[in-house]
């Protein structure tokens, strides 16, 4: 329609899709249905941003917004409430949790931005404690980040990045106590290894915070480079007329070690 701005257009078509004449396939989606095409969307936009494809990084962003659009109109269409109502609430929220933009509280830096938001979010009336607000769908270690980062807002952290590698080691100790010597590979762990595994990785994510590192960002970079390496033993194996299978340990840390050597030549 002549004079509609894109996002009104975008709206329109969601509510075109959603009409009675409209598509048969959205017309049957639910907000429970959703759940998953958001996730998947969110993820398209994080690729696309780590790849620095700025096409691609608009691209993701349409189809993550359609996604948003189109929750919003079947919620309207349930007497719920609409995308005027999920923009009104953002708004209004931006606003109150900025108060050293748009009201007169001075800060420092971002950290006592972090704190003031917060605390602020504290006062708000909502469900929970401190906690509240993680979402529970979160990947697990993204979601241990975002709880720590909770915790420490209200005063619960660690003085110093060394006191959480003290603490990582402790549950190392723990871990290494709870492992069966002998135990054949693949076979079910105990349970108490699975109870110390995961505080070891809930202090290497505390740990991540405290040293200004994203874990999962971290993490993704390692499966990349492991990846990497790994795919160059393949190439350097099929170039011997072998399979990754045939070799020996020995041979497999071999190629590994050259794998990692001409990446490093690479680099320089």
């Amino acid at each position: 329609m002549d004079g509609e701005t894109p996002f009104e257009a975008l709206r329109a078509l969601s509510a075109r899709l959603r009409a009675p004449d409209g598509c048969p396939w959205d017309r049957e989606q639910s907000l429970e249905s959703l759940k998953t095409y958001i996730i998947e969307e969110a993820y398209e936009v994080v690729d696309a941003i780590s790849d620095g494809d700025a096409p691609m990084i608009a691209a993701e962003l349409g189809d993550l917004l359609f996604q948003i659009v189109f929750a919003a109109q079947i919620a309207a269409e349930r007497g719920l409430f609409d995308i005027d109502d999920v923009c009104r609430g953002i708004g209004a929220k931006m606003v109150r949790r900025h108060p050293h933009v748009f009201g007169d509280v001075e800060v420092s830096g971002a950290s006592e931005v972090v704190r003031n938001w917060e605390a602020i979010k504290a006062r708000e009336k909502r469900a929970g404690g401190a906690l509240a607000g993680v979402p529970r769908q979160l990947p697990a270690l993204l979601k241990a980040l975002r709880i720590t980062e909770k915790a420490a807002a209200v005063g619960f952290d660690w003085e110093r990045a060394n006191d959480v590698v003290a603490k990582l080691e402790e549950e190392v100790a723990e871990l290494k106590a709870e492992i069966v010597p002998g135990r054949a590979p693949g076979a079910a762990p105990p349970e108490g290894v699975r109870e110390e595994l995961g505080d070891v990785l809930f202090v290497m994510a505390n740990l991540a915070r405290q040293l200004g590192v994203d874990p999962e960002a971290a993490l993704q970079a390692a499966n990349e480079k492991f990846t990497r390496r790994f795919e160059s033993m393949e190439h350097q194996a099929e170039q011997r007329g072998v399979t990754l299978a045939a070799l020996d340990g020995q041979e497999l840390e071999a190629l590994w070690d050259r794998a990692k050597d001409a990446e490093r030549h690479g680099s320089e």
